[in-house]
């Protein structure tokens, strides 16, 4: 599912569209697969409490993991050459938007397992009432920061004609990102 353009102001164009990163559905899936194995284990025959407790255990687990998908399929990560959007929730919503020109500095943290895996943790910090911004379970963050600051780049030139620098990441081809 796309992050609708109705949401887009008139001449934004929409850079990077992006979901969080599949590992956070790792612990709903281990809880499934705990569950089926306890209820496979504890079928004492049918009827009896102990297999009802199993089967509750594995409807529990497969609830949980319904709900994860639900907020990843409502989690978006937007960025466009005028801001970055975050939007999140099923029932309650939230949502964070930072406009290019506010963002001051970006940071990302990885651990060896995310860096392996490609995921981790963006830290954005602005000019505004909001201050900083933790987005967690992003995919490739290294890149997605560069992509950041080449936006920021672009839009100083765009209303500067070119005068001004913000401090730019390595040059090259923006990052690709597979849905």
């Amino acid at each position: 599912m796309a992050f609708p353009d109705g949401y887009l102001n008139d001449g934004e164009e929409r850079i990077l569209n992006l979901k969080p990163h599949w590992w956070i559905f790792a612990q709903s899936t281990v809880f499934v697969l705990l569950a089926l194995v306890i209820a496979v284990l504890i079928q004492a025959g049918p009827g009896t409490p102990v297999a009802y407790v199993g089967w509750f255990l594995l409807v529990a687990a497969l609830l949980n993991v319904g709900v994860v998908f639900g907020k990843w399929a409502t989690t978006f990560f937007v960025l466009s050459n005028e801001r970055l959007i975050f939007r999140t929730g099923v029932l309650t919503k939230r949502g964070v938007e930072l406009p290019i020109d506010r963002i001051d500095n970006i940071n990302f943290r990885q651990s060896l397992f995310e860096r392996i895996i490609g995921a981790g943790d963006l830290l954005i910090e602005s000019a505004g009432e909001s201050g900083q911004s933790r987005f967690s379970n992003v995919r490739k963050p290294e890149a997605i920061q560069n992509e950041i600051y080449r936006q920021i780049d672009r839009r100083h030139e765009r209303r500067f004609g070119g005068w001004f620098r913000s401090p730019t990441p390595p040059k090259g081809s923006p990052p690709r990102f597979v849905s």
